[in-house]
């Protein structure tokens, strides 16, 4: 044991429950094959070290204490419910090969196959049955270690409304009897797509925080590239979570340049590169390499090596736009996302001119996908801006600004509408 003051004890506690509640979860799911049961089971065993460890000090294994109290709770609950006809062979023995007269001395390995259970659990907390807000919110709870009102405050809505997905999704999974199982063959590569989408829609609403007052969310980035980390090592052999890891290594170095001194955004090409940080870029292109070593380029990968180009390019002025040109080209064919069309007309702009990716960007004004979309509007009116069309430039920025819910992206839209005014000639 490891004693620790009262004062400080809850703060440990907090910290390795961050760390350990993802396997503790799935290493009692793997057993009750219930992710709703085995989370309560987790939360029992954390109420349990809240009462026993100020008392007795911090176990040296604490990863293995909760795991071990969780499952010998899972033990009783299975009992309760007369469903040990076939799993009490399998507990008891593993619980009776660790008993010991102080169960807090048991050095428990965790399961020698625990990673196999994070990814079990990370493929249930994904599953297509749930709705994509569900599967972010379990995901954060169960494998992020986030609470209810960290979610909730995370994606700007309110507790309760979290609390209710979370309730829902383990509801829905159990009563579609999902499997607690990693998919094999054709389902396999659907599913991972489904994974990676959750990851990257976490790590994008802290990039670029779709609204609230905070241009970015740095924690939110945190657990989605540690999600991601996780996954790589679980799935080395799978290039499109290489791929993932290096986008958002790569696009997380640039964090201290996107933010200005009183938190406004800075566009990537005002950024001051010295700010980049080189331990990330360094681990996103190793990440890269990985990808790239492991079959063709994904969608991912091919978001990855043009976060690259960006990385790799010490000025704005010494961007390689035609390789990135090239990139989104064969993105857009992989993907053929409107969203990746508009990004594929602003590297040619920077290519081969702001009258060339204009005609690219007006095919886009048309699209339904598009209708609400702020930065149709104001790569548009940078576009304009370019081409001195100053008043039509003003009206897309304005445009851009009614329709973000970013508070920091609107007063940037509007600095620049007043920008473009300035130019105007005057009547």
């Amino acid at each position: 044991m490891e004693a620790v003051t009262s004062p400080d004890v809850h703060r440990s506690i907090e910290a390795i429950w961050r760390i350990e509640s993802s396997r503790v979860i799935a290493s009692v799911a793997h057993l009750v094959r219930d992710v709703g049961l085995a989370e309560d089971l987790a939360q029992d065993a954390l109420v349990a070290a809240l009462e026993q460890w100020p008392k007795e000090g911090v176990p040296r294994n604490p990863g293995a204490w909760l795991t071990l109290t969780a499952k010998r709770r899972g033990i009783d609950t299975l009992r309760r419910r007369a469903l040990l006809d076939r799993k009490q062979p399998e507990l008891t023995y593993e619980l009776d090969a660790g008993r010991a007269d102080d169960a807090t001395e048991i050095e428990l390995s965790m399961d020698d196959d625990i990673g196999d259970d994070l990814l079990r659990l990370l493929f249930v907390s994904c599953h297509p049955v749930l709705s994509t807000e569900a599967r972010l919110a379990l995901t954060l709870r169960l494998l992020g270690g986030l609470t209810t009102e960290e979610i909730a405050r995370a994606f700007l809505v309110s507790e309760p409304t979290i609390a209710q997905r979370i309730v829902r999704a383990k509801r829905t999974l159990a009563q579609a009897r999902v499997p607690f199982e990693v998919p094999h063959g054709p389902d396999r590569a659907a599913r991972l797509s489904a994974v990676l989408e959750v990851i990257y829609l976490v790590f994008n609403e802290g990039y670029s925080a779709t609204a609230g007052d905070d241009w970015v969310r740095p924690e939110l980035c945190s657990d989605a590239l540690r999600l991601g980390r996780v996954l790589a090592e679980l799935a080395p052999g799978e290039p499109e979570v290489h791929g993932l890891v290096a986008l958002m290594e790569i696009q997380l170095s640039r964090f201290r340049a996107r933010v200005g001194p009183a938190g406004q955004p800075v566009l990537l090409l005002d950024q001051n590169r010295a700010l980049w940080d080189q331990l990330l870029i360094r681990r996103g292109f190793a990440a890269l390499q990985r990808a790239q070593a492991s079959g063709a380029p994904g969608p991912y990968v091919l978001q990855a090596s043009i976060a690259a180009c960006h990385a790799r390019a010490t000025t704005a002025d010494a961007t390689d736009w035609r390789q990135i040109v090239g990139l989104y080209a064969a993105l857009i064919a992989a993907t053929d996302s409107p969203i990746v069309r508009l990004n594929h007309a602003i590297a040619v702009s920077m290519a081969e001119g702001a009258r060339t990716a204009l005609a690219l960007v007006d095919t886009l004004t048309s699209d339904p996908a598009m209708a609400a979309y702020h930065y149709l509007s104001s790569a548009r009116g940078d576009l304009l801006g370019r081409l001195n069309r100053w008043k039509e430039a003003r009206g897309e920025f304005e445009r851009a600004a009614s329709l973000t819910k970013n508070a920091k992206e609107r007063e940037l839209l509007l600095e620049r509408a007043r920008a473009c005014a300035d130019h105007e000639p005057e009547s």
